[in-house]
């Protein structure tokens, strides 16, 4: 049983909903217990193939740039691939003297970087991906609210580089659904019309599609919307 547990073959790839696997490990910024360190806010987990590959540079860059931005929505940023502690370091170096991407230079990473060289963390969340690579991990992110729960997970190759601007927005999504019991629509942005669920009766339906709900406007009894307030959208992403 050990050793199909060491082949990856017993342990589950952990699900949206699913408490977020813990590990102790050894980052560019100290020894972490995730994702017990973060309780009490948002925390993203991102892996990356290598270091001092040519794309996970360009994000790391990006996420670097970004980080007040996440830190200013309560959410943390936690990267991880299967390089040693020495390599990330060497890495994050060089990015920092040497590398410039989209108008930004001279970026400093500061968030952790976990060092994987087990591959211990990348096979309990699913990150090694066979039949992209068996010593890398893929481009992975996980969205783990204050509670600890896994709730967005989403999945690049190798080849692509993430689009962090959805990254962002998928996290004002989430924190705007939980503040404000909705959903949001294909491609929604703060100050953009929310979906309301079907009502759970005839009679709040009836309302509904006469118009008798304030606030709420209806082109059949399932595809319900209404606004909210832009601002307080983004005081509550803030929290």
């Amino acid at each position: 049983m050990n050793d199909e547990k060491e082949m990856g073959q017993v342990v589950p790839m952990p699900r949206i909903g699913d408490q977020a696997p813990k590990f102790k490990a050894v980052t560019t910024q100290g020894d972490i217990n995730f994702p017990d360190d973060y309780k009490g806010r948002w925390v993203i987990l991102f892996s990356h193939p290598a270091d001092f590959t040519p794309v996970c540079s360009s994000e790391f860059i990006t996420f670097a740039s970004m980080e007040q931005q996440f830190k200013d929505a309560n959410c943390d940023l936690v990267g991880l691939s299967v390089d040693g502690l020495y390599s990330h370091i060497a890495w994050l170096r060089t990015i920092k003297e040497k590398l410039s991407y989209k108008g930004h230079t001279n970026v400093e990473v500061n968030f952790p970087l976990i060092e994987d060289i087990t591959m211990n963390v990348a096979k309990m969340y699913g990150m090694i991906q066979p039949g992209e690579a068996t010593t890398k991990a893929v481009r992975a992110v996980f969205f783990i609210d204050p509670k600890g729960i896994i709730r967005t997970m989403i999945y690049y190759p190798l080849s692509l580089g993430r689009n962090f601007d959805e990254l962002y927005r998928v996290l004002q999504a989430l924190k705007t659904a939980d503040e404000f019991g909705v959903a949001t629509p294909a491609d929604w942005r703060p100050g953009d019309d929310v979906i309301v669920s079907p009502a759970g009766s005839c009679g709040t339906a009836k309302d509904r599609m006469e118009g008798k709900e304030e606030g709420v406007e209806c082109q059949d009894w399932f595809f319900c919307s209404k606004k909210l307030d832009k601002n307080k959208v983004l005081d509550a992403i803030k929290k």
